[in-house]
């Protein structure tokens, strides 16, 4: 068998066993939910200034404030980040 389909085999396996609760090693995180007005509002910035220091679109953003979509993946990661701590991620985007 070639090294790619042992490769496969393997995070096939991992997956199984990752599903039928073996592998106790395994931690997933799940970011909580964000109110991204309320965060934004916490942090004294309009909707451009939070946008543009944080890198979203301003209207990605208006789409999270009004409730039509919601932060997901790396964006919600974030957002805990900044409702945390919001001076350590403008130290490590000044760098």
């Amino acid at each position: 068998m070639s090294r790619a389909f042992q490769s496969i085999k393997q995070g096939l396996q991992e997956a199984v066993a990752h599903a039928q609760g073996l592998a106790p090693q395994t931690r997933i995180h799940r970011p909580r939910a964000v109110d991204v007005k309320q965060l934004r509002s916490k942090v004294g910035l309009t909707q451009e200034q939070f946008a543009a220091r944080f890198g979203f679109s301003t209207a990605t953003l208006r789409h999270w404030e009004r409730g039509d979509r919601n932060p997901h993946g790396p964006a919600l990661v974030l957002l805990n980040v900044i409702n945390h701590n919001p001076q350590v991620v403008y130290e490590a985007l000044a760098a």
